[in-house]
């Protein structure tokens, strides 16, 4: 109950840091298009960019990649880094990660991977174990970074 109010929250508190003339830009990438998904890959509210959570499908598809938690994550986490360098900023740019696990067992397999893409600067993490993610995926992560 508490995660939920404070994620509803979240935007109100966004919203009261961003001066109102703060230009916002909705960011995605020609081509995906043809996937018809809801949302875009990313909003930049200016100098902050906030990425939709990322699963560990193949680049333009909405196929899953074969080989458990440890692949998953590691697509995630490309998809993550193809999406902030489309758009001007970097891995190292990141601040917050939220990562959703469909079994919170496997928390330490995905931070064996995770540790690979922040091995020094270490973003601001939550995790929680969720009941069913989007295409049948054992992870979703979602970023902040800075911009540029």
């Amino acid at each position: 109950m508490r995660l939920t109010r404070a994620l509803a929250l979240a935007p109100l508190l966004l919203a009261a840091c961003v001066a109102p003339e703060t230009d916002v830009s909705y960011l995605t990438t020609p081509g995906q298009e043809s996937l018809d998904l809801p949302f875009s890959e990313a909003v930049q509210i200016g100098d902050l960019m906030i990425l939709s959570g990322q699963v560990g499908v193949l680049p333009g598809t909405l196929t899953l990649v074969e080989g458990g938690i440890q692949a998953e994550t590691r697509q995630t986490m490309e998809n993550i880094k193809a999406v902030l360098e489309r758009h001007g900023s970097s891995m190292e740019r990141v601040v917050k990660c939220t990562v959703m696990l469909e079994d919170i067992d496997e928390w330490g397999a995905l931070n064996e991977v995770y540790r690979e893409y922040f091995p020094v600067l270490k973003p601001a993490r939550s995790a929680f174990g969720a009941d069913g993610l989007a295409l049948g995926a054992r992870v979703e992560i979602e970023c902040w970074a800075m911009a540029g």
